[in-house]
């Protein structure tokens, strides 16, 4: 397994272009989640460290914002093509990181994808000029960087929030410090390291892998100008707190519960498959997209079980770097013990039928944080199984009778991160997702995300979006500038 190429490696923040090897904070020893056995010790970044790194990005950005608008272009291009290059490696780091299948590990193109979509955006119209009531003065309406951002990562997806972030922030203008969880800094330390390559300004993108004590003196830091989080509603509270005193914006994006309909006239085959990796297969359903409230026209309900828990027996459990492999471990030991634990409680309180798993792997696997995929039948929706976020492969099936039941489920929960509907009918598909309280709704597909579509959540599973041109507009101030011109006839 290549694990092994990595044990006894030390990494730690990098700061305007340097590597920390000793810092304020202690070290954090890396599990690699197949294995149960540390691949590297990680260097955290403390109060002082997040200093400096806001530091070197406010010199970095006033370098950044020196340069021409079509030199900005080309050098998020040159990153993109450096990106490119190293496609495989990041992948591979990935793994290392959480253990995620490399099957699934592509994380890296997407960062590729934003990076070339948003440097487009670097060299195009951000402002606009409009008359003015009463006057021929001239009215400009300018959009700019906020000046250094901080963008804080997820352990199960660093590089899918540094596309979403930092392509947008730099195209913008800005810096940005970048803090990655200790759980998986990995690839998002390597990627700090390809920006220097690029010839991208050090310190523009600063990499702090942190832990609490990090991650609050980055909120709570007054040089730091805008906060885009990314991870569960519990942080999400304290961050704001945090970033209350010093009246620092924060854009959230947080967990979900997300609802996949299949109706009755749904392809029941594909609908069976998208379900199974979008659900407990991808990630072992440790994502935000997980679609791990699966609602059942009651017509189809038997006939979908059966192909449901058919592709998910069929899934192909181990070694997360063989490309074959479908299903891999969850984050941690205690994280394996907590979803355990909630499968018990299910159980327990006769939440629903468990139609299959709950249990931790045993055997060749029992070293690592393998938990079986969880499918629970007839699960009541006020269940707490139902309602509230496992963040593991345990997923609920309902059944409903009509579009407007299934749309009644579908929106009662305190989420509203992404929907899932599948259905050949064209009128339905528009009629049901626009009744979908969610950000983002998937018609036979899987959660896709792309750089020219707008990504967050509705509800307690966020504000403020990334993506799109909306992405790009979270990380610009707008100024009104007003010329006179004279008084007006």
């Amino acid at each position: 397994m290549k694990q092994a190429e990595l044990v006894d490696v030390a990494v730690g923040p990098l700061i305007g272009g340097d590597r920390i090897t000793t810092s304020s904070e202690s070290a954090h020893e890396h599990i690699y989640p197949a294995t149960g056995r540390p691949n590297a010790t990680v260097v955290l970044a403390g109060e002082t460290e997040i200093d400096q790194a806001v530091g070197s990005g406010t010199e970095a950005q006033k370098q950044w914002t020196a340069l021409t608008v079509d030199r900005r272009r080309d050098k998020m291009i040159d990153l993109a093509d450096v990106v490119h290059e190293h496609l495989d490696e990041l992948a591979a780091l990935n793994v290392h990181d959480y253990a995620v299948p490399v099957s699934f590990a592509g994380t890296a193109l997407l960062l590729e994808r934003f990076l070339r979509h948003f440097a487009g955006y670097a060299d195009k119209p951000h402002g606009s000029s409009t008359p003015v009531n009463g006057s021929f003065d001239i009215n400009l309406v300018e959009r700019g960087p906020y000046g250094v951002v901080g963008v804080i990562t997820p352990w199960n997806g660093a590089l899918a929030v540094a596309a979403s972030c930092v392509a947008p922030a730099l195209a913008a203008g800005n810096a940005v410090v970048l803090k990655p969880s200790e759980l998986a800094p990995l690839a998002a330390l390597r990627f700090g390291e390809l920006c220097l390559e690029a010839g991208l300004p050090p310190g523009l993108v600063n990499i702090v892998p942190a832990a609490a004590t990090g991650g609050d003196a980055l909120v709570r830091h007054s040089g730091i100008r805008k906060i885009f989080f990314t991870g569960g509603g519990a942080t999400a509270r304290l961050v704001l707190q945090a970033a209350a005193p010093n009246l620092t914006p924060v854009v959230a994006e947080l967990g979900g519960k997300s609802a996949n309909i299949i109706f009755d006239d749904a392809d029941l085959d594909a609908a069976a498959m998208l379900s199974a990796h979008q659900g407990p297969l991808m990630q072992s359903g440790q994502s935000c997209a997980c679609a791990s409230r699966i609602l059942v026209h009651e017509s189809v309900y038997d006939a979908f079980v059966e192909k449901f828990l058919a592709v998910i027996d069929a899934a192909n459990v181990g070694d997360p770097f063989d490309p074959t492999v479908t299903f891999g471990p969850v984050i941690s030991a205690a994280a394996a013990s907590r979803i355990v634990a909630t499968v018990d409680d299910a159980v327990r309180c006769r939440a629903g039928d468990l139609l299959v798993g709950g249990k931790r792997m045993t055997g060749p696997l029992a070293e690592g944080f393998y938990v079986e995929p969880t499918v629970f039948g007839r699960v009541d929706n006020a269940s707490p199984l139902a309602q509230f976020e496992t963040f593991g492969p345990v997923v609920s099936l309902m059944g409903f009778r009509d579009e407007a039941e299934a749309v009644h489920l579908a929106n009662s929960t305190p989420y509203g991160l992404n929907a899932f509907v599948h259905t050949r009918g064209l009128v339905r598909a528009h009629s049901v997702a626009r009744q979908l309280e969610a950000g983002s709704v998937w018609v036979n597909q899987f959660s896709d995300i792309s750089p020219q579509g707008p990504y967050g959540g509705y509800k307690q599973s966020g504000f403020g979006r990334t993506g799109g041109i909306d992405g790009l507009r979270e990380f610009q101030q707008t100024k009104n500038i007003r010329v006179a011109m004279g008084t007006a006839p």
